[in-house]
C-alpha cells in the first residue's frame, strides 16, 4: 500500500472551507502511476481537484490485470505514519507482511486493514501461486490527531456485513451502512461499502446528509446520481443528500467512500501523514537510518529507499485548486 512515486509532491489535505454544503458532480479521472514491478494504478485521490472525502485520503484503482505468467503485486517494505491502509480485491489474493509480524493472504472481499499510528513498515506481493487476474483498490484512511500515535496493529476480517436490495448487494468495509456496521476499527465517522449491482437495477441507497461521498467504478456500467461513471473513474458527491440514486445497465461493482469532512490540516508526503514537514522529514529519516519502522521479515528483497525532500519547504498548497 505505498506510493512509488519518485518525486511525490508534498500536500496538504484536510478542513472544511471547501466542502459543500449541498450536493454536487465532480467527475475524476485517475492518473496512472507505477506501483512496484509489475502494476500500473490509477490513482483518483489525491488530485489536482480534490484532497479528501471525508477522512479517505488516498485512493488507487488497480486492474484487472492479466497476471498469468507475471509475478503481479510486488511492493518491497516500505514505511507509514499517520494513517490506516485498507486493501480491497476483486481478483487475486495480496500477502501482507509488517514489522509488528503480521502475516496475512488477503482474497476478494476480505478485508485487510493496517493502523499505522506511529509507525509501522510492510511489504506487499501476490504470492508465487497466484490468480490469473488482479483487481482492487488501495486506500488510504487519514487518522485524527487525537490517534495518530497509536500502537500500529493489523487487521484481517475475511467475512463482513450485507446490506441488501432488490438488485443490490452491499458490503460494509468500514464503518456503518444502513445498521449494518464493519468490524474493522475507525477513528472518525466515516463508511465504506463495496456495492454489486445486478443488470438493470435501480435502488436508492439511504446516506448521512452530514457525511460527504465519492463512488469509485470498479467494473460495468453504472449512474451514480443520474451520472455515468466509467470504471476506474470516480463521481465526487459532496453533502447534503439522505439517500443516493444508482442505476446499472449491466452487472457493476462500486465502491461507496464517505465520511464526515476532516477538519485537521495534514502534510502527506510519500507514505507519510503528518501535521508538519518537520514530522514529516523526521519520519524519512528514521526510515532512511532505520532507527524507527522495525523490520518486516519473510519478503525476499530488500528495502524501499525514500525519495529526496523536495528543495522547499513543505508548505501548505490548499485542498482543492
Amino acid at each position: 500500500m505505498s506510493n512509488l512515486e519518485t518525486a511525490p509532491q508534498p500536500r496538504v489535505c484536510g478542513g472544511r472551507d471547501d466542502v459543500s454544503g449541498t450536493p454536487v458532480h465532480e467527475l475524476l479521472t485517475g492518473k496512472q502511476v507505477p506501483l512496484g514491478e509489475s502494476t500500473v494504478v490509477r490513482r483518483l485521490l489525491p488530485s489536482m481537484g480534490r484532497r479528501m472525502v471525508g477522512a479517505w485520503c488516498f485512493v488507487d484503482h488497480y486492474g484487472p490485470d492479466d497476471i498469468v505468467d507475471r509475478p503481479g503485486m510486488q511492493v518491497a517494505p516500505h514505511p507509514h505514519i499517520g494513517l490506516q491502509t485498507v486493501s480491497w480485491l476483486h481478483a487475486g489474493e495480496v500477502t501482507h507482511r509488517d514489522s509488528v509480524g503480521s502475516l496475512a493472504t488477503v482474497r476478494p472481499r476480505e478485508l485487510g486493514l493496517m493502523t499505522a499510528g506511529r509507525g509501522i513498515a510492510h511489504s506487499e506481493e501476490s504470492p508465487r501461486d497466484h490468480s490469473p487476474l488482479l483487481h482492487g483498490a488501495q486506500l488510504w484512511v487519514a487518522l485524527p490527531d487525537g490517534h495518530r500515535h497509536t500502537e500500529p496493529h493489523f487487521e484481517h476480517h475475511p467475512r463482513l456485513p450485507g446490506v441488501t436490495a432488490p438488485g443490490l448487494h452491499a458490503t460494509v468495509i468500514l464503518g456503518e451502512l444502513d445498521g449494518a456496521r464493519s468490524p474493522g476499527a475507525t477513528y472518525s465517522p466515516l463508511v465504506g461499502a463495496d456495492l454489486t449491482l445486478a443488470a438493470d437495477a435501480a435502488v436508492r441507497l439511504p446516506v448521512e446528509p452530514d457525511f460527504e461521498y465519492a463512488v469509485l467504478s470498479m467494473s460495468g456500467a453504472a449512474e451514480v446520481d443520474g451520472v455515468r461513471v466509467e470504471p476506474g473513474s470516480m463521481l465526487y458527491l459532496g453533502c447534503g443528500r439522505r439517500e443516493l440514486p444508482l442505476r446499472a445497465a449491466t452487472d457493476s461493482s462500486l465502491l461507496l467512500l464517505g465520511g464526515e469532512p476532516f477538519e485537521e490540516q495534514l502534510v502527506m508526503w510519500w507514505n507519510f501523514v503528518g501535521r508538519s514537514g518537520e514530522e514529516v522529514a523526521r519520519a524519512r529519516a528514521e526510515w532512511m537510518t532505520g532507527t524507527a519502522f522495525g523490520e518486516v521479515h519473510g519478503y525476499a528483497g530488500g528495502r524501499l529507499p525514500a525519495p529526496e525532500l523536495p528543495p522547499v519547504p513543505l508548505r501548505p498548497r490548499g485542498r482543492t485548486r
